[in-house]
């Protein structure tokens, strides 16, 4: 977001919110804020610090996140506006959050010098882990797939969860 130009001002049907009502913190890219209208938070980021009584307006680049931005900004005017803002852009289903949820746990006690039968144990039960046969049983592979996909997340690929998946590709 900007600070918007005097004839930006003018012809707007109504003043932008003050960023720095929200929560807003200085990071290395610039300053994040989270605005809380109703019962949503939305996320905003300015090169500059925000300034007291400031109108804003939002750039919106022609990238691959376009859709995204436009979708989010939207959002956020109708929220402005006293409108319910509508359905976030994309949601994770109750199984896929589970999953994640299980892969962060699993990366954690990877992370801690937990064996995998061990993570095994805490994300399915003791019960449910053999005595015997443990190398070639079901939960050791998919225990071992939980703590590559929490690594994977922690090296980059929790950014994939913030994009919906393109139909496109």
């Amino acid at each position: 977001m900007t600070v918007a130009s005097a004839a930006d001002r003018s012809s707007a049907s109504q003043r932008l919110l003050d960023l720095a009502t929200g929560k807003v913190r200085r990071a290395a890219d610039g300053w994040h804020a989270v605005l809380r209208i109703g019962a949503v938070d939305h996320r905003v980021w300015s090169k500059e610090p925000p300034v007291l009584g400031a109108s804003y307006a939002a750039e919106l680049p022609f990238d691959g996140d376009f859709e995204a931005r436009a979708y989010a900004a939207r959002r956020l005017w109708r929220a402005m506006n006293g409108r319910t803002p509508g359905p976030a852009l994309h949601q994770l289903s109750k199984q896929r959050r589970e999953r994640l949820s299980a892969a962060i746990r699993a990366l954690d006690a990877h992370s801690s010098g937990g064996s995998y039968r061990i993570i095994a144990e805490a994300l399915f039960g003791k019960r449910r882990i053999p005595d015997r046969a443990w190398k070639t049983h079901d939960l050791r592979n998919r225990t071992i797939r939980l703590v590559q996909g929490g690594l994977a997340l922690m090296l980059g690929g929790y950014r994939k969860l913030l994009r919906p998946e393109r139909r496109d590709e």
